[in-house]
């Protein structure tokens, strides 16, 4: 685990380096999270005019929602995304040889080498306006809903990078799948809003089909409590399924891995 570590803390301060030779490109990508947040707030006060409730939801539990959709958002953009896209380049330049060399898991290794701090800004600013929602509620939650939200969103990330990797897995057959990225960020678009504003069909298929609720809404749920309509054991449920579905995907996705590798052909084969 020491050695996990260490590497993992050698590869990210590598990167971190690297990207901050481009400073300027911060300060835009800050000022473009402002914006792209600003723009989502704007468009859900046009659902909320005249009194309009998404689907039982008030403005500041929606709010919640599109709050913790912007940290993971942020997450994907720091973390999932930029090693998404290596995984392609690898199997595609032939270089993946070398990672398999390597004396630490594949995955692990394809999964944090690369650190981008131009996603920094999306996990502030989501969690200054979590803050600021919770404090428009008619009660503050209470810490161990705030508890239970942390535990859901942390789930929900283990469940974006399982998804994630498997498709980028995909590249072992399909080496031009250069749209992995922008299917996982569709993905996540969809819980941009609580479900329950969805369509009965929709609501099935991104809970059971694709958990989208199980990564926004399950977390703004939990966060708060008895205010969101949900009992305790309600939310005890919901957070026992989040853990079950990022479990199952994680084990999938190493699964799905490792039988990949059965078909990859080597540089040098």
């Amino acid at each position: 685990m020491k050695r996990y570590l260490t590497t993992t803390a050698r590869f990210w301060s590598a990167s971190i380096a690297a990207e901050m030779e481009y400073r300027a490109n911060f300060i835009m990508s800050a000022l473009g999270s402002v914006m792209v947040l600003v723009g989502s707030v704007f468009t859900l006060g046009l659902f909320y005019q005249h009194d309009y409730q998404m689907g039982g939801w008030s403005w500041p539990q929606a709010m919640i929602v599109i709050a913790i959709y912007t940290v993971l958002d942020g997450f994907q953009a720091m973390l999932l995304a930029p090693n998404r896209t290596q995984v392609t380049e690898l199997v595609r330049e032939g270089t993946l040889d070398f990672v398999l060399l390597k004396p630490i898991d594949t995955q692990y290794w394809l999964s944090v080498r690369k650190l981008s701090i131009w996603g920094a800004p999306n996990v502030v600013l989501g969690l200054a306006l979590l803050v600021w929602a919770m404090t428009r509620l008619d009660t503050f939650p209470s810490p161990g809903s705030i508890a239970l939200g942390a535990v859901a969103i942390v789930l929900g990330m283990v469940a974006l990078y399982a998804l994630g990797y498997i498709l980028s897995t995909l590249t072992i057959w399909f080496v031009k799948l250069f749209n992995v990225t922008m299917a996982m960020q569709a993905l996540l678009e969809a819980g941009r809003y609580p479900i329950a504003a969805y369509p009965i069909a929709y609501q099935v298929f991104f809970t059971f089909i694709l958990p989208v609720a199980f990564m926004t809404t399950v977390p703004a749920q939990a966060i708060l409590g008895d205010a969101g309509g949900s009992s305790a054991a309600g939310v005890a449920g919901w957070i026992a399924g989040s853990f079950v579905v990022a479990l199952a995907l994680l084990l999938v996705s190493h699964a799905f891995w490792r039988f990949a590798m059965r078909y990859y052909t080597s540089a040098s084969s």
